[in-house]
């Protein structure tokens, strides 16, 4: 039986290759259509309704992914800039239970990916093997990650979430 909670399995990381860059490039370049895509005609009932049982809303999760993109571009940036600087966390549950989440239209989070996956992508689509094996580190975790398993877990990640909505609509025939 699928996990809902990981409708496309949980991340997992792979060695660098030029053909899995690719794809991971393009995946972060297309996200935000992707999403924007998936929950066009859907009305503010659906918007509020959660992926699954005690899961997020689709409103949350469509600013969560702008949360969270948000981030992993500023931790591209120092990992670029910087020698293996310590990444700040944050509690994404927290963050999707602000007021902005429920005042903020949706149409505003997609609008910010649009313009954000624009420069991300602009900064790392050039990036050798040797860049994408910069490092963070993250002090939660108690562990280094590079800029190549970043990468695919940034592109895992709006798979993921999309894929929520995506099951949700085809669970609820919308």
């Amino acid at each position: 039986m699928e996990d809902i909670r990981y409708p496309i399995g949980k991340y997992e990381p792979q060695p660098y290759s030029s053909k899995l860059k690719e794809k991971w490039l393009s995946d972060i370049k297309t996200l935000p259509q992707h999403i924007e895509n998936v929950i066009q005609n859907l009305d503010a009932h659906q918007l509020n309704t959660s992926y699954r049982e005690g899961g997020w809303t689709v409103t949350q999760l469509i600013h969560h992914v702008a949360d969270s993109h948000m981030n992993a571009y500023i931790r591209f940036k120092l990992g670029l800039t910087e020698n293996n600087p310590i990444i700040k966390p944050y509690n994404e549950k927290k963050w999707a239970e602000l007021s902005d989440i429920n005042i903020v239209p949706t149409n505003i989070s997609i609008t910010l990916l649009h313009a954000l996956h624009q420069r991300w992508y602009a900064t790392i689509k050039n990036l050798t093997e040797e860049d994408f094996n910069r490092t963070v580190f993250h002090p939660e975790q108690k562990k280094e990650m590079t800029l190549w398993f970043l990468l695919g877990m940034y592109a895992w990640h709006g798979m993921h979430h999309t894929a929520h909505i995506t099951s949700l609509k085809e669970r609820n025939n919308w």
